[in-house]
């Protein structure tokens, strides 16, 4: 048996089953609440929890001035609602819409229900729909944050067209892992992306969706079709996107209630004490480095966090963890690894290099080896953490769904040369 030793973790090992360990305090954080939070990583619904019924949240407070980018590069369109009232009564996409309310939809509000059942359209226009009198239930004429009951007829009577908003469609290469008519799994390349922000207007994965499929779920916004989830610009592996709004809102809600099972695979440098164990550390923005998160116990933007990892690999200075977070908070793997004295290799932010090259991964000079002119040739140029499998209940067939993402060729390189070491052939690097 390993033996044990106190160090930063502050916690204690992980049972075989640890799914249901409760949250607790770790190191003094002050962080006890055993209340689940919303998923950092999350790409929740936009404006799911406004309620214009409620005095304290009016349209006033939520700003008067559209947000315009049809100017931005990278994005087509105005994700405000310029127009929206000469469109509705002038314009028609549809003379007329009938539903009836189902079982499970019972007590939604009209706008969130109309959101689910008519794609394309954003619930934000929605909801300018009812307010101006288009949706009737039962043939009478309801206000936004109406709730609805099972059996009750809707009818949206000219519904204009929804408005043509979001990424501009770039035709880069997907793969794809998995794909039905409710959800689509994609492996991410390192570098690319998620979505448009400033600095990346171009070569997004919404650009890339937006080429793929006609239909995709603007839940979480015009400017983020499809996106339920987000990774890291670096980190590789499955992201998963939704075709239909209503397969956004349950997806969110198996992230929410912490459904989805996520695995990753990261590289790290260092030497851990232990084969496996989990890190409970409290996370919130870094005092004065806007790109990064910290350790926080005690400040307002501290959230709990809880990570999971095992060791599979053991080299000299560095290892090959299977990781499992258990929240979903702002880099949060990278963070807790780096907090732990093991950073992930390669990582620009917690690990202070971006590059790794032969010599210094083979540890050639620490071990009194001259250098070789092949030791200066670059193995990995981004942090070495891979989303490799996602597990979730599939939102129609309500069966398990396991989507596994290969690993990439640049980590598994930075492997082949560990296992190898100093027999490793330099040359596969100048082909590679």
């Amino acid at each position: 048996m390993r033996k044990r030793s106190k160090n930063r973790l502050n916690s204690p090992e992980v049972p075989s089953d640890a799914s249901d360990v409760p949250s607790r305090t770790a190191g003094g954080s002050g962080v006890t609440s055993g209340k689940w939070l919303p998923l950092d990583e999350l790409v929740e619904p936009d404006l799911s929890d406004v309620d214009f019924a409620d005095p304290a949240t009016t349209p006033s407070e939520l700003g008067s001035s559209p947000l315009s980018v049809g100017e931005l590069p990278g994005m087509a369109g105005n994700v405000g609602l310029e127009g929206l009232a000469a469109d509705i009564g002038t314009k028609k996409a549809f003379e007329r819409l009938e539903f009836t309310v189902e079982p499970e939809h019972a007590n939604l509000r009209i706008d969130l229900y109309l959101t689910l059942k008519i794609d394309g359209y954003s619930r934000v226009f929605l909801r300018r729909v009812v307010m101006q009198g288009l949706v009737r239930v039962d043939g009478r004429e309801v206000k936004p944050a109406f709730h609805v009951v099972p059996g009750q007829l809707i009818e949206v009577n000219d519904l204009p067209p929804a408005p043509q908003d979001g990424p501009i469609p770039e035709a880069i290469a997907l793969d794809i892992l998995y794909e039905d008519e409710s959800i689509v799994a994609i492996n991410k390349s390192p570098g690319m992306v998620v979505h448009p922000a400033k600095g990346h207007w171009s070569g997004t994965l919404t650009a890339a969706l937006a080429h793929h499929f006609k239909q995709l779920s603007d839940a979480g916004g015009p400017t983020r079709p499809g996106i339920v989830h987000r990774l890291d610009r670096e980190t590789s592996g499955v992201i998963l996107i939704a075709k239909t709004n209503e397969v956004h809102y349950k997806l969110c809600a198996q992230f929410e209630a912490r459904q989805v099972q996520k695995t990753y695979v990261a590289i790290i440098a260092g030497t851990l004490d232990r084969d496996r164990d989990r890190i409970i550390q409290p996370i919130g923005h870094h005092p004065y480095q806007r790109e990064k998160m910290a350790i926080r116990s005690g400040h307002p933007s501290s959230r709990y966090a809880e990570t999971q990892f095992e060791v599979t690999q053991r080299f000299p200075g560095y290892a090959l963890l299977k990781v499992s977070p258990k929240t979903g908070r702002t880099h949060q793997i990278r963070l807790h690894l780096a907090h732990i004295g093991c950073p992930v290799l390669c990582d620009r932010l917690y690990a202070g290099h971006a590059e790794i090259r032969l010599g210094q991964l083979l540890r050639r000079s620490a071990r009194g080896l001259p250098a070789r002119p092949e030791d200066a040739q670059a193995v990995l140029t981004r942090h070495a953490l891979h989303a490799l499998e996602i597990q979730v209940e599939h939102p129609k067939t309500q069966k398990k769904l396991t989507i596994t993402a290969p690993l990439p060729a640049d980590m598994q390189r930075v492997l082949d040369i560990l296992q190898q070491g100093d027999a490793y052939d330099a040359s596969e690097l100048s082909t590679s």
